[in-house]
């Protein structure tokens, strides 16, 4: 006899639908165990953004407790068009008159008009030396400490005024070269890179072939104050600049003076006949904006928690985290931490004092005016604020915060704690599904066994009555 090919089909059952209908039943755990994967799920996203948010308020109470956010100073300038700068928390606060002498300036020298820039010169060589010059007018050269003269070759099909111009700035000697026409002709332009009285140069010709004229081929270019035969034009000495800082005079080799004062950086732009004041003042923009972003990172956290944790009456909905235990106990550590005191200022012993305090919402608020007043007293508020001590009654309001954030952010936080075990839950649920998975696939199979035979029997019954009703039939 031919086997069944369809469920159903030898007993005229829905066979197909008695065994949907009986998994179903089966899988109804599994399907509670989904959702609850689900809904675990969504806390962990939950106590993932409340990490987040929890690291955000670490840092920025962090930020406070750092010690170079504290003392910064702000720098201005009667006259920023001769005079800009800044100033460290280094720099003392008060006032400094300054006049400014002369400009930094580099050496430029220029030669004799040539016919055009192509003008062929002779082979040889330059040598550039850097150094000061005492002049002007000029006596004695120095070389400038740990510099090395610069020889440069001139060899055949490099004579003309382009290419020798070309290999003095390739050189790296410390003087750029330029060409400049004017009425005359094509004149060579050589200036030191860097400013200051080190920077000066002078120039030595070798020519390979000499003709004994100190005005032609390459003994042209050739500079020295201290040679009569020099046919190069001094155009600018190099200077340092010179400034008078408070009736003392100090010099640099750039427009830049720095160490002049401890924190205290300037640059100058243009001489001055008369002083230009600087002043130096605490600068508590950035405390100020410190604690407006702690409080704006700690009002997101407080809302979060509120939000997560709430059960709204209308929907009859709890939050994703109502009745978490870990959450609810960050929250009453964060609301407690406000209402402590502090000995570490000799001023003030409360947040509140200063105009930060909790709002009936959760979250904080903050009074312009006592604010205002709280940062005229750097000192006492950095006290207040960042002291870093021994205890908890000691200790600043931003460290405890900070300290606080660590804490429940740690490997063995409660936060970290909770999403462990909210990760161990998902992992027991999936593996329990997967068992279950399991089992029903045996099941499914065992029951598609036992209709196939159930078929197989009723077939060969009705094939039986069918063989019974023909005989009776020849009777």
């Amino acid at each position: 006899m031919a086997a069944i090919s369809s469920l159903g089909v030898g007993s005229g059952l829905d066979s197909e639908g008695i065994i949907s209908a009986l998994l179903a039943v089966e899988r109804r755990p599994i399907d509670l165990l989904k959702q609850r994967t689900t809904d675990t799920n969504t806390q962990l996203s939950s106590i993932g953004k409340l990490q987040s948010l929890t690291s955000t308020m670490t840092d920025k109470a962090n930020a406070l407790s750092s010690v170079t956010l504290w003392g910064q100073k702000a720098f201005a300038s009667g006259d920023a068009t001769a005079i800009t700068g800044s100033a460290t928390s280094a720099a003392v606060a008060g006032r400094y008159s300054v006049t400014v002498g002369q400009l930094a300036s580099s050496q430029t020298v220029t030669s004799n008009a040539f016919s055009s820039s192509s003008a062929a010169l002779n082979e040889g060589s330059l040598t550039i030396e850097l150094g000061a010059w005492d002049g002007p007018p000029a006596t004695q050269f120095s070389p400038k400490s740990g510099a090395s003269p610069t020889t440069i070759t001139i060899g055949a099909g490099e004579t003309s005024l382009s290419k020798i111009r070309d290999k003095i700035n390739a050189a790296s000697s410390g003087v750029t070269a330029t060409i400049v026409n004017d009425a005359t002709g094509a004149r060579l332009s050589l200036r030191s890179t860097a400013t200051g009285e080190e920077n000066g140069f002078r120039i030595s010709a070798a020519e390979t072939t000499d003709d004994g004229d100190a005005a032609t081929g390459l003994s042209a270019l050739a500079y020295s104050p201290l040679t009569a035969s020099t046919t190069m034009t001094l155009n600018q000495w190099s200077n340092n600049a010179k400034a008078m800082v408070n009736g003392i005079q100090v010099e640099s080799k750039t427009n830049t003076f720095d160490g002049v004062a401890d924190g205290l950086s300037f640059t100058v732009a243009k001489a001055s006949a008369t002083p230009v004041e600087l002043t130096i003042t605490a600068d508590n923009s950035a405390v100020k904006t410190g604690i407006e972003d702690f409080v704006k990172a700690f009002n997101e956290l407080a809302t979060f928690i509120k939000d997560q944790t709430k059960y709204d009456a209308a929907s009859k909905k709890g939050g994703v985290l109502q009745g978490d235990q870990a959450t609810i106990g960050f929250q009453w550590q964060l609301r407690g931490m406000l209402n402590q005191n502090s000995s570490a200022s000799s001023t003030w012993s409360r947040l509140s004092e200063i105009g930060i305090a909790m709002k009936a919402d959760g979250t904080l608020g903050t009074d312009a005016t006592k604010l205002s007043d709280a940062l005229a007293k750097p000192d006492e508020l950095r006290k207040l604020l960042a002291t870093d001590g021994s205890t908890t009654a000691n200790s600043g309001f931003m460290d405890r915060f900070r300290d606080l954030g660590k804490r429940v952010l740690d490997v063995d936080g409660s936060l970290q704690q909770r999403e462990d075990a909210l990760n161990e839950q998902v992992k027991r649920n999936n593996d329990r599904q997967a068992q279950m998975e399991t089992r029903i696939t045996s099941v499914e199979a065992r029951l598609r066994a036992q209709y196939q035979t159930l078929d197989t029997n009723m077939s060969k019954l009705s094939n039986l009555s069918s063989y019974v009703s023909q005989q009776l039939s020849l009777l």
